[in-house]
């Protein structure tokens, strides 16, 4: 390029900028002015809002539901259906939910279930689970000039199986698209490190499982990155956590993360509840495509009802895939992943943490279901235990599970590296 040419093509460069800045303007102002046909509508505005209660309810409309969410100012905002099941989702950029419950916030049978909370950082979301189809007729957010508090309001009516269906999908657009989690590592190659993810369940918008002031988000997050401290601190082991925040990570995705990092471990934290069980314990789970026990097999679908109650968009997914990908785990990792929860449970017990009297079981998680990579699903206790809820609230008990999972996983290793060359012999 010559000192001549150099400042026309800055200045065209900065044009075309200015250009698109404008277009992409006055898309936006366009988009605040109209009503979109679709199922998908999105108005674009700024800034954090918060819920106002007393000016928020979900409720009976004629034949049809009415919902409106009262906001101390606007923000952008979007909304969509999705099928299986029938589900309204309403995406914001940033909402302070706090003082929010959902029984005062539903007022209609019309609606079955109701979620809300962060969904990506910076991103929120409201899902609401219908009884039966229904579209959305009218979808507006109306701002107060003088106060600057806002209202969303929306109107949704019944419509027929196939017309809802037709219309639900999540919107494709890279401006609302909401953000793929960044690794907390990037890809390492076969160096001989030994790669862990542990995976700290639910988040975000889907809290697990709560009893009094213990959420099972929380709890097992704080586990994660006490089992991620200790296992650094000992050396040669690289420690990734498929979250590191209060932030939704679809099962799909926490799998597709030990990929990308290419684990040679990966380990699931749960503290679930099993409202009509006795369970008790630190219990440990492999795949199967057959559960064990009908516990199991209800606590693996609960675990994937979890995921697609927080909004996840399911459609074009082919079963025949994952039951290709648990065909391949039998040959070759199914084992290992035994002999893995076998160790682990050994290192819990000598660690005096109380197991389950069934300490292995096995049921078809997804988050389970990576063809090549040894997988473990540990409840470390339950929730619905008063025993249980009374050790997961104390973080020394917390630590000492931590410690001996970092005794579990190094034992493993050991033990998996000295049958290897026996492997497929």
């Amino acid at each position: 390029m010559s000192r001549s040419t150099f400042p026309r093509q800055v200045s065209l460069a900065i044009r075309d900028l200015a250009a698109r800045a404008l277009s992409a303007l006055a898309v936006a102002l366009l988009v605040m002015t109209l009503a979109l046909p679709s199922a998908a509508r999105a108005q674009g505005l700024t800034g954090l809002a918060r819920i106002d209660t007393d000016a928020s309810a979900i409720s009976d409309q004629g034949r049809g539901v009415s919902v409106t969410l009262g906001l101390s100012q606007g923000v952008p905002w979007r909304i969509f259906t999705l099928a299986a099941p029938t589900r309204v989702v309403i995406d914001f950029r940033e909402v302070d939910w706090t003082g929010l419950s959902s029984e005062a916030l539903l007022q209609t049978d019309r609606v079955t279930g109701l979620r809300f909370g962060s969904y990506r950082p910076g991103w929120s979301r409201l899902v609401l689970t219908l009884a039966d189809p229904m579209q959305i007729d009218t979808a507006t957010m109306r701002i107060d000039t003088e106060t600057g508090q806002a209202a969303l309001s929306v109107g949704l009516s019944y419509t027929d199986a196939k017309s809802f269906a037709d219309r639900a999908g999540a919107p494709r657009d890279p401006q609302w698209d909401l953000p793929v989690p960044a690794l907390t590592a990037p890809p390492q190659g076969d160096d001989g490190i030994l790669t862990v993810v542990i995976d700290p369940g639910h988040g975000g918008i889907d809290p697990g499982a709560v009893r009094g002031n213990l959420m099972e988000k929380t709890l097992m997050l704080d586990l994660a990155r006490a089992v991620q401290e200790t296992l650094i601190r000992r050396g040669d082991t690289r420690v990734i956590l498929t979250r590191d925040d209060d932030s939704f990570v679809p099962l799909e995705r926490r799998v597709s993360i030990a990929h990308d990092v290419r684990a040679d471990v990966f380990i699931s934290l749960h503290a679930d509840v099993l409202p009509n069980g006795r369970a008790r314990g630190a219990t440990l789970y492999t795949l199967a495509d057959t559960a064990t026990d009908e516990a199991s097999a209800k606590l693996a679908e609960r675990h994937d009802r979890d995921d697609l109650l927080s909004g996840v968009d399911l459609t074009g997914k082919d079963d025949v895939v994952a039951g290709v990908l648990m065909d391949l785990a039998r040959q070759e990792t199914a084992p290992r992943a035994i002999a893995l929860s076998e160790t682990l449970q050994l290192a819990i017990a000598a660690a005096d943490v109380p197991l389950n009297s069934r300490p292995h079981r096995a049921a078809a998680f997804s988050v389970l279901k990576a063809p090549d990579i040894p997988s473990v699903l540990i409840e470390v206790g339950y929730l619905s235990s008063e025993r249980d809820r009374k050790n997961l609230g104390d973080p020394e008990f917390l630590s000492r599970i931590a410690r001996a999972l970092a005794d579990g996983i190094a034992a493993w290793e050991t033990a998996d590296a000295a049958k290897r060359p026996l492997v497929r012999q």
